[in-house]
């Protein structure tokens, strides 16, 4: 299989646009430097406490990442080795902060929209009936992946390798992700996401999310997959 490589890169730039502002470097290169978008997330399902202190906790993530990318500039990579070393400690906090930053910031932006409904002639609908037999029995995976996350999330993805789109159960901010992985719905299912307002019921928080999910948003990020998938086909 040739992969158009060039068209590649500019589809994925063009997926990342929402989170890399246009000042950082769209070149994957050790160095670099993310800045945290802030979102008015318009919902009654979470307290404006739990949404003010959600966002200070992706401010502090994406303040941790760069830190971490600044410190890779200078880490010693002659001493690095699977025991102790300075260069494989940053690496692992690298992707940490990467997914807990990125994953809270596609949350955000897929809840918080009641008035947006998922129809039968969407690409979202269509690709999730497909690939679970139909749209029902994936609402049912993904509520089952949610109540299964420990301390983690629940992701719909794409999956390159595979070819169709996967739920995932993601434990911490980084177990349970295959390689391959576009996301496409993200649903925060850590503690204290919903603890303050739903205290132990973490189905009905989901529910409460579903119910809210920005089918637009889900709907231009099956768009970007569908079409990286197709230079991945090329």
């Amino acid at each position: 299989m040739k992969i158009n490589e060039k068209l590649l890169e500019r589809v994925v730039n063009e997926a990342l646009e929402d989170f890399i502002p246009s000042k950082s470097p769209k070149k994957l290169e050790e160095a670099y430097v993310v800045q945290s978008k802030k979102f008015d997330v318009k919902t009654d399902s979470l307290s404006e406490a739990s949404r003010k202190a959600h966002q200070e906790l992706l401010d502090g993530y994406v303040k941790a990442l760069n830190e971490v990318s600044a410190k890779l500039d200078t880490a010693d990579r002659e001493g690095a080795n699977p025991n102790n070393s300075e260069f494989r400690n940053l690496k692992l906090d690298e992707v940490h902060n990467i997914n807990a930053s990125f994953l809270h910031g596609l949350f955000f932006d897929n809840i918080g929209s009641p008035s947006t409904r998922v129809t039968v002639d969407s690409i979202a609908y269509m690709r999730l009936a497909r690939d679970w037999g139909d749209f029902n029995k994936w609402q049912k995976d993904f509520i089952a992946c949610g109540m299964s996350s420990r301390n983690g999330w629940v992701v719909t993805c794409y999956n390159t390798l595979l070819k169709r789109y996967l739920n995932v159960v993601v434990d911490l901010h980084s177990g349970g992700i295959p390689f391959g992985s576009i996301p496409i719905i993200v649903v925060d299912c850590w503690e204290h996401s919903y603890y303050s307002d739903f205290l132990k019921d973490r189905k009905a928080y989901i529910y409460a999310m579903m119910r809210e999910l920005n089918w637009n948003k889900i709907e231009e990020r099956i768009e970007k997959a569908e079409r990286i998938s197709k230079v991945m086909a090329s």
